[in-house]
């Protein structure tokens, strides 16, 4: 047989290849410009809070008091750099994950196809474009097909245009129906996308929901701040200090309670998250998908790949011949049919003519191991045809690829036409389709098997369109491949069950196939029942009902069907997690709150719409980001909690003084106060934004809930932040008390330095103990230990470092105003650690006997709908 040269010839040598490679350079586009490190710190130093701070360093200075001006100058300087070093670390780690995201374009080179990847494309490459695939270089088509493109991403346009021979179509579109041939005609900073980039490099992003929230509550304390700044300003002239002094007391109030470092101390605890995701091969593709991931409820996951390995192969063919058992090893070209003589050579037709259907795709060895180029069921079906001894055929004069709407595809050649799809599709299209072939539909379906039929129509003239080309068939047989279960999906499993997370498989498969890899793996329950998409009530109040039971399986669904199913279980008040790897799961994707794309196997469409991408396709993969994406977000309220507990214990100070009618001097100085928020306070911080998971992460349905909620405000405003500040005042009045002092008489500035030096240490090792109790939301330490989380180690030896050197260095002694406790202030001080502990352990305990564990809640009430979505 006569092989005719492929459309677009046989495509560049290798050596060719490399060469224009070394010429041209890659096929990336420019690195966008970025503003300079130093004019990022400068913005940093000039926002409004950092600005008002500005003024109020200066007006100390005109006051006559440079101490305080140098120490609100840094702490503008070093939350500053502070937030600088926290956000630039954040926007490289975001760069790193999208450097995984997997970007290919099946080229042909030496005459065979191959995927490479799309930097290394280069002017005269022969590139194969199907549905589904991204565009990666600006292309010339080839006399060979016709395409439709989303453009949107260039023109705006929603709606596809379709591309013929001679027409181009430009990187950074998107393949939506059809397949073609296409040249490299521009590559990198040469294309029409890299002229837009350099137009639109300079557009900032909107903040997400949840920067927004932040924002919001960094606003409510600063807000609370200047309120209480203005309060002591009045006390304190009410008391007859002169209006300089009180107005310089009130500066320092309000500063040392502006809570600066808040942001970017959860922008690095999400970008943290996201590097752990892409460490068990979930890419997430915005750093606000962490936030929605913790939160889900329901996850609709497809079958293959995701459920089962995603190695298909051939292992029953069904002819009215009789049936054929396939032998052989994964993709390995050898292997055998053995059945009866006529069954096997209706076999070897089964094969020769489904192979055609995807001229493609083929086996090739690579690591010494045979592994799928193109799709894995095209691939096996090409397997399958190798080992019948099917003849090499000739290009196709007509080709319709697959749809999911038509669930078909098909060729016309010299031979014929030649239809491979859904049995249900095929076999109505078909002149000599017998209940016996029904009846073998139902038979390898029952066994887990997913079953194509395949079929033939005689040379004809070619028809114009698929579906005329594929009436009158004459059914070849029936193919069922077997994609087994990947062995510990069904912990996974389990573990959603034992979160409170529902499940639904979701697929185009046939239903008995998909019943019985549902309860094969554990995903269906007893009672819940196998739905077709076609049986969906069109009423959305009744989809919603009907779905909304665990253990769903849903199949031959459409796209479609899938954004439906999204949207119902969404007005049911569920967070949803969807799947999907074809080119028309984009707009389900978009609509769930999570949408989760294949990245080894699924489309370029398909990713870009996700909000995560699988790097391994497996189902377990998702259940570990939930798991990570509920740490992360404990962890933030871990380290409110640590906050606000320190705010309280500042703040009581100056509440004693002024209730007292200035008889009780200063506990702590405005310097301290500053130095616990800049120096003893930010490690242990940063270190409870690293806890990992902890065993009871994946205990219950988490809880939507505000960033700040009851239980976090009643634990540090009413439980830790008064214990901490009343064992800090105590130790403050015993110090002045057992030197003979009383309420209303003069201190002497020595007996007050180490006094304010007690109440200080007291302050700091109060807050040791805290980043313990902080680690858990419902244990006390005692169970938590204090080995899990080697950071919070480092860093609480750093507070006590600090602490020491603030307490026992002369120079800053003098500056802060707290000298060295002594043996007696020492013990008094170390009280605060057992009576936190103390304190943090009953009230954990009251809470369990009183109400429900404590849920995990997530900074987010309602949750991620399309159009919010759509607004970030």
């Amino acid at each position: 047989m006569t092989v005719t040269a492929p459309p677009g010839g046989l495509g560049l040598t290798h050596v060719e290849a490399a060469a224009r490679l070394a010429r041209d350079g890659p096929n990336t586009l420019p690195p966008p410009r970025r503003p300079h490190p130093l004019a990022l710190l400068a913005a940093q130093m000039g926002h409004f809070f950092a600005l008002m701070l500005w003024v109020a360093a200066a007006l100390a200075f005109v006051a006559g008091m440079p101490a305080l001006g140098v120490a609100i100058g840094v702490v503008v300087v070093v939350n500053g750099a502070f937030s600088f070093a926290q956000e630039y670390r954040a926007d490289r780690a975001t760069e790193r994950l999208r450097d995984l995201m997997p970007v290919h374009a099946t080229v042909r080179r030496d005459g065979m196809p191959v995927v490479v990847p799309a930097a290394e494309l280069v002017v005269g490459d022969v590139v194969l474009l199907d549905a589904g695939d991204r565009v990666c270089a600006d292309l010339e088509l080839v006399p060979d097909g016709r395409v439709r493109v989303d453009e949107s991403m260039l023109t705006g346009e929603s709606a596809p245009v379709s591309a013929a021979a001679g027409d181009r179509v430009h990187a950074g579109t998107f393949v939506v129906e059809g397949q073609a041939t296409a040249r490299v005609v521009a590559t990198g900073g040469r294309t029409r996308l890299a002229a837009i980039a350099a137009v639109t490099a300079g557009a900032r992003r909107p903040p997400s929901p949840l920067a927004a929230q932040l924002h919001r509550v960094v606003r409510m304390v600063a807000l609370m701040a200047l309120a209480v700044g203005l309060v002591f300003f009045l006390v304190a002239l009410a008391l007859g200090q002169a209006s300089r002094d009180s107005f310089l007391f009130a500066i320092g109030v309000t500063v040392a309670l502006v809570p600066e470092g808040l942001l970017p101390t959860v922008t690095l605890s999400l970008a943290r998250g996201a590097q752990r995701m892409a460490h068990r091969k979930a890419l997430v593709r915005h750093l606000e998908a962490v936030e929605t991931l913790g939160s889900t409820t329901f996850i609709c996951t497809d079958k293959t790949g995701t459920l089962t390995r995603g190695q298909m192969a051939a292992v029953e063919v069904w002819t009215p011949a009789g049936q054929v058992r396939v032998e052989g090893e994964g993709y390995r070209p050898e292997g055998r049919l053995v059945g009866a003589t006529r069954a096997v050579e209706a076999a070897r037709q089964v094969g020769d003519s489904a192979a055609r259907c995807s001229p493609d795709a083929h086996a090739a060895q690579a690591g010494g191991q045979w592994r799928p180029v193109g799709d894995p069921m095209d691939v096996a079906l090409h397997v399958l045809a190798t080992r019948a001894g099917a003849p090499v055929h000739p290009a196709p004069l007509q080709r319709h690829p697959f749809d999911p709407r038509r669930r078909r595809s098909s060729v016309v050649d010299a031979e014929g036409v030649h239809v491979l799809g859904s049995p249900d599709v095929v076999l109505l299209r078909c002149l000599d389709a017998t209940p016996d072939a029904e009846t073998a539909v139902e038979t390898l379906s029952a066994r887990g098997l997913r079953v194509l039929a395949v079929a033939h129509r005689p040379p004809g003239r070619p028809d114009a369109t698929a579906d005329l080309a594929e009436r009158d068939l004459h059914l070849l047989g029936l193919v069922g491949l077997e994609d087994p279960p990947r062995p510990d999906v069904g912990e996974a499993i389990a573990r959603c069950r034992r979160a409170g997370i529902r499940l639904a498989m979701v697929t185009g498969d046939h239903p008995r196939t998909a019943a019985a890899i549902a309860t094969e793996v554990g995903l269906a329950t007893p009672g819940a029942p196998v739905l077709r998409g076609a049986d969906l009530p069109q009423d959305d109040a009744a989809l919603a009902e009907l779905i909304d039971h665990d253990g769903l399986v849903l199949a031959r669904v459409t796209p479609e069907d899938k954004l439906r199913i999204a949207q119902a279980l969404q007005s049911r008040g569920h967070v949803v997690a969807m799947t999907g790897d074809g080119v028309n799961d984009g707009p389900a994707l978009r609509a769930a709150d999570i949408g989760v794309a294949m990245g080894a196997s699924g489309t370029d469409v398909a990713r870009e719409a996700a909000d995560v991408v699988l790097l391994d396709d497996h189902f377990a993969t998702i259940v570990g980001a939930v798991e990570l994406g509920r740490a992360t977000f404990t962890n933030i309220r871990r380290f409110l909690t640590y906050h606000l507990t320190d705010n309280v214990a500042e703040l009581t100070p100056f509440v004693v003084w002024a209730l007292s009618g200035g008889r009780i001097p200063l506990a702590l100085t405005v310097l301290q106060v500053l130095a616990l928020d800049i120096g003893t306070d930010q490690l242990p911080a940063l270190a409870l934004g690293a806890e990992p998971p902890g065993p009871r992460a994946m205990v219950g349905r988490m809880r939507l809930g505000s960033l700040i909620d009851g239980p976090v405000a009643r634990r540090a405003l009413l439980v830790l932040g008064p214990t901490e500040a009343l064992v800090s005042m105590v130790a403050f009045l015993v110090v002045l008390g057992t030197a003979g002092w009383a309420p209303g008489t003069p201190v002497s500035p020595w007996l007050l330095g180490v006094a304010s030096g007690t109440a200080f240490a007291t302050v700091v090792l109060g807050q040791v103990a805290n980043a313990f109790a902080c680690r858990s939301e419902g244990r006390w330490v005692g169970l938590v230990g204090v080995r899990g989380n080697r950071l919070l180690l480092y860093a609480v030896a750093s507070e006590i470092a600090m602490l020491l050197v603030f307490v026992g260095a002369p120079p800053l002694q003098d500056l802060l105003g707290g000298h060295w406790p002594g043996a007696f202030g020492w013990l008094l001080a170390a009280l605060a650690i057992p009576a936190v502990l103390l304190a943090d352990a009953t009230h954990k305990a009251w809470r369990a006997r009183h109400k429900r564990p404590p849920a995990r809640a997530v900074p987010l009430a309602p949750p991620v709908t399309s159009s919010r979505k759509a607004a970030r």
